[in-house]
Parts: structure tokens; C-alpha cells; sequence
């Protein structure tokens, strides 16, 4: 291994990688998933080299278990439950559920095994793949010094009124390197005068600097749904949202809403669902759309949007925020989830790579979203007629038909 372990602790992931798992630890364990890593960049080369890094590094990853001090700080966080912090002392990554190869440049990473384990590999995974490219493919100082440079310019930009949002940091999935991600963190929690960074996602820096750890549900949680032979598949989000609910009354309240598109989350966001969460989050698609269709449902309800969050966390960077929040921000609850711009900002372009839910007990699933290029799913069968039941339920209900 040519660097230091690159995933310090198994804490270093998303909160809601645990907040997910817990659901399925209470619910769901018999279910086997299957994960698969894309580069959505074209013409990225991953060499021999990294390929042997990025292995070694899943090595060290695979060594790592919880310590007593970072079972008591899972066990402090309100919504996590004693049960599963005890499951969490016997869990570790397996390193027999994840395969790497190489297929001409095309690096290839699948991880297999009971959904509750190998969703877990997801971000430590994608932080791994991640370092190690920018860090065998460019001049790291030289990233390193742009990164900084932009990183100051941005906490100026706060403390001198040019941007008035408060946001989470959401970037360890494509960071520069963990470190990087440490120093970004802390200099925008201590260093923004108004406290506009009001958490992250990363429980491990959460931890460290004494931060809200934040995060609910990703896509992969409602997509659980669709390998599941007793729940059709246009109601996904009706048992998602049921058994998040009944996991966590109240708390973990933002909803994803673009799975298997926003419209048809609207369908089971009924009254009671729109009352007893705290607000939504959104992923895909145009997102002043969206806004003014999430406003409009709660208002049909009779509920006051302004009591509601809307968390908007899609490929966004500070003048998209700021402009979002302007919009927004008399009629209801703002707050924003910004990854990569944040983590890893240099002077080259950031991977767009991801490691999707592919297929649970044997059975292909697939996320939909509301933007074209964004659905994924390996087989192309099983998509259409995914998008046919979607779009089904949508015509007899009323709805619009999705594209």
C-alpha cells in the first residue's frame, strides 16, 4: 500500500449509511444486495496501479472495527438505538463481498452479500476510489494549494455578506483526500462568522469537531422496495416512508422525493406523511420546479410551507445556493447539502462516480429520478417496465406521464 489507510475510522462515512442500515437491522435482513460502481466521466482511465491501490486499501478498510469510544458517540446520537450500536460492535466490512477488477481502463467494483452489510461498503468504497485517482493521476501539492486558494475564498465570500445560506457539507463520497475533507470542515466551522455550515454528513469529522452529523435516506433505501415480491412496484415509497416513520416517530424527518420520480412520491406523501415529516429533500431535476410543486402539495393540505424544509442537495455550488435561498426563503425552510464543490474543488474537474443498488435477492432495481441520465439500473428490461408501472399508477391517479 503505497499511501496511509484512506478510510480512518468506520465512522468516516455518511450518517445516513447508519440511519438506513438501522431500518433494515429492525425490519429487513433477509435481503441480499448487489452494488455496482459507474464513472459517469467519460474517458476516465484507471490504471493497473490504482486498480492495486485501491485493493489494498479495501484491505485496510476490511481490518478496521469499532471502537468503545465510537460506539458511545453512535449511542449519543438521539435516533440510533441501543440494539443496533451492540450490532454495530460485532459488524465489520467483509472483504469477501467485494470484487475489483479492471476491464481496459474501465475500472470495475461490485460488492454482494446481506443488503445490511454490503450497503455499507458504498462511501467508504467511493472515498477510496477517489483519493486514489487524483492522487496517482495529478500533482496532489498542486491540487492541494488550488483547493486551498478556493477554500479561502469561499469562507471571505460568507464573512463578507456575499452569501447568507446555511448549508451541510455532504462530501466525503468524492472528496479530494480524508484529509483534505478534515481541514475544509474544520475551517468552516470555525472560521464562518455567522455559522452558516450547520453540520455534515460525515459522522467521523462530525464527531471530531463537534458537529451535528445529518442525513436521512438515499435512493438506495426505497429502492429496497422493488426486491420485495409482496409490494408492487409503484408503491414503493408508500412502504419506505411507512417504515422509516415507525423506526424513528418523527426524527430523520426529510424525505427523499425523486426515487421513482417526485410525482409519484407526491401520491403517497398523503396528508398525515406531509404533517409527520419535517420537510424533503430534493435530487434531481429542475429544482425551482420542484419548490413550487412541494410548496403547492403542502398547501393543498392546508399546511403552512413555512413550517416545512426544503434541503436541496444536487450538484450544487454557493451562487446556485444563494440564489435558491433568495428564491425561497420567505415561503419556507431553506437549508442545502453541498458535496463535491466543497470537498473537492481544485483546479481539475471532479469525478462524478457512484456505487448504485443494482439488484436485491436476485431481482433488478433501479432508481428513476426526475432528470434524464440520471436513471441507472442494469437491466434495461426490467427499467421499462419499472417506468410502465410508474407510469400506470400516475395516469390512473391523475398525473402527468413521465418521460
Amino acid at each position: 500500500m503505497i499511501y496511509a489507510p484512506m478510510v480512518r475510522s468506520l465512522l468516516d462515512t455518511d450518517l445516513y449509511k447508519f440511519n438506513m442500515n438501522q431500518v433494515i437491522f429492525h425490519k429487513h435482513t433477509n435481503l441480499t444486495g448487489e452494488y455496482r460502481f459507474r464513472c459517469r466521466n467519460a474517458g476516465v482511465v484507471f490504471t493497473e496501479e490504482m486498480k492495486k491501490e485501491i485493493e489494498e486499501q479495501t484491505d485496510a478498510l476490511c481490518a478496521l472495527r469499532f471502537s468503545e469510544d465510537e460506539l458511545d458517540y453512535l449511542r449519543s446520537i438521539r435516533f440510533i438505538k441501543d440494539d443496533y450500536v451492540e450490532f454495530m460492535r460485532l459488524w465489520h466490512p467483509i472483504r469477501d463481498y467485494v470484487d475489483i477488477s479492471l476491464d481496459g481502463g474501465e475500472l470495475k467494483v461490485t460488492v454482494r452479500g446481506p443488503l445490511f452489510s454490503a450497503m455499507q461498503f458504498e462511501i467508504y468504497l467511493l472515498e477510496i476510489i477517489n483519493e486514489v485517482y487524483f492522487r496517482m493521476k495529478y500533482d496532489y501539492e498542486i491540487l492541494r494549494k488550488s483547493a486551498r486558494e478556493r477554500l479561502d475564498a469561499k469562507i471571505d465570500a460568507f464573512n463578507s455578506g456575499r452569501y447568507t445560506f446555511s448549508f451541510a457539507e455532504f462530501g466525503c463520497r468524492r472528496r479530494l483526500s480524508a484529509e483534505w475533507e478534515d481541514e475544509v470542515v474544520r475551517r468552516m466551522a470555525t472560521e464562518l462568522i455567522n455559522r452558516n455550515m450547520v453540520g455534515t454528513s460525515n459522522v467521523y469529522l462530525a464527531k471530531k469537531y463537534n458537529l451535528t452529523p445529518i442525513g436521512t435516506y438515499a435512493h438506495e433505501f426505497v429502492q429496497m422496495y422493488q426486491g420485495i415480491d409482496s409490494i408492487p412496484l409503484a408503491y414503493t415509497n408508500h412502504f419506505a416512508l411507512a417504515d422509516w416513520y415507525d423506526e424513528y416517530r418523527g426524527d430523520n424527518g426529510t424525505a427523499l422525493t425523486d426515487t421513482v420520480t417526485t410525482d409519484l412520491f407526491l401520491l403517497d406523501f398523503d396528508r398525515a406523511n406531509s404533517n409527520n415529516y419535517t420537510g424533503v429533500r430534493h435530487d434531481s431535476g429542475d429544482p425551482y420546479l420542484w419548490g413550487e410543486k412541494i410548496i403547492s402539495h403542502y398547501e393543498k393540505y392546508g399546511i403552512d410551507p413555512k413550517t416545512k424544509l426544503l434541503l436541496f442537495s444536487d450538484s450544487l455550488d454557493f451562487d446556485r445556493a444563494q440564489k435558491l435561498w433568495e428564491h425561497f426563503r420567505d415561503r419556507t425552510k431553506v437549508s442545502f447539502g453541498i458535496g463535491t464543490y466543497v470537498s473537492n474543488d481544485t483546479c481539475e474537474a471532479p469525478l462524478n462516480i457512484v456505487i448504485k443498488l443494482q439488484y436485491v435477492n436476485g431481482r433488478p432495481v433501479a432508481k428513476l429520478s426526475d432528470a434524464e441520465g440520471k436513471a441507472m439500473c442494469s437491466d434495461e428490461e426490467y427499467l421499462g417496465y419499472l417506468r410502465r408501472s410508474v407510469d400506470f399508477r400516475l395516469k390512473r391517479e391523475g398525473r402527468e406521464e413521465i418521460r
